[in-house]
């Protein structure tokens, strides 16, 4: 993406998380914006009232939304939460970016599909959430497409994952060191998507020409490339880690959860790569960076 750079002042909800986290560690190669990283701590986003007595006297250029509910199962017993969280704030923050005339960017989920589909699903597929955090996902991007503020963007990604936080390459990491034998679904198909490269993405949007001629809001699909199952992506964090673990192939009706999880959750990405002229990575290429990330805060061998 080519274009004049111009400083802006970028207000980061969700700093402590995955990508908010990426974000911060990125944002030192951006030195003409000026970030404001908040987390929960600062701002309880289930609070409405804060929010918006939060934004009083305050004047950001561009929202990027990184916050949000993550606990899928434990969503299904939390839903009041989850909804004022993923939905409810999400549609505060876009009245705001309307009334002041700003930029938001607002981080969704491959859960808000069914996950019956055999092609890759396209912005304008059918939505049909599984479950409670999918549901108040959709909700989310529903109040903010009402709302429509100008020069904003919904990216619905997939299989998050970062050296900061919890994750399913921390957790297999942590289990394969533990145990001589893992079982692993295989039944579910998507893409794991480095938080990093996401992050980069976000952070190019946010100075894109096509971006600052965008009237309205669009949704956009964002993960790595390629595609496979739970069980190949533990093979493949073993293999590079390395780690001696024998991985069993099991089924999703063994290993059952209180929220349905998509079976098949591949992201089609040919409008974000068309839109703002991105070259996505390759799953596999990117994860060995982050196991050499993980290795390098532990202070030891993985």
């Amino acid at each position: 993406m080519g274009g004049i750079f111009m400083s802006k002042h970028v207000l980061v909800t969700g700093a402590n998380g995955q990508l908010g986290s990426e974000l911060r560690g990125l944002s030192g190669y951006f030195p003409g914006d000026d970030f404001v990283f908040i987390d929960q701590e600062v701002l309880d986003l289930s609070d409405s009232a804060a929010i918006l007595a939060w934004f009083e006297n305050k004047d950001f250029d561009v929202i990027i939304n990184c916050a949000a509910y993550t606990a899928v199962d434990k969503a299904e017993t939390e839903p009041e939460l989850t909804f004022a969280i993923n939905a409810s704030a999400v549609q505060i923050l876009a009245e705001i970016a309307k009334q002041q005339n700003i930029s938001m960017l607002h981080i969704s989920t491959d859960y808000v599909f069914a996950g019956d589909s055999c092609v890759p699903y396209q912005e304008t597929d059918v939505t049909s959430p599984q479950g409670v955090y999918g549901q108040s996902k959709l909700d989310g991007e529903q109040a903010m497409l009402a709302i429509n503020p100008d020069r904003s963007v919904i990216i619905r990604t997939s299989w998050l994952y970062s050296r900061f936080g919890n994750n399913f390459v921390k957790t297999m990491i942590r289990l394969g060191k533990e145990r001589k034998e893992l079982n692993v679904i295989y039944d579910q198909v998507g893409t794991p998507t480095c938080a990093k490269d996401l992050a980069l993405v976000l952070l190019m949007i946010i100075q894109s020409p096509q971006l600052e001629a965008q009237q309205g809001t669009e949704v956009f699909h964002y993960s790595n490339e390629g595609v496979c199952s739970w069980y190949d992506f533990a093979l493949a964090i073993f293999e590079l880690a390395p780690i001696k673990c024998k991985v069993n192939p099991i089924e999703t009706k063994d290993y059952p959860t209180p929220a349905k999880r998509p079976h098949y959750s591949l992201l089609n990405k040919a409008k974000i790569k068309n839109t703002f002229e991105l070259s996505i990575p390759y799953w596999k290429d990117s994860l060995p960076e982050c196991l050499e990330h993980i290795k390098y805060l532990k202070g030891d061998d993985l």
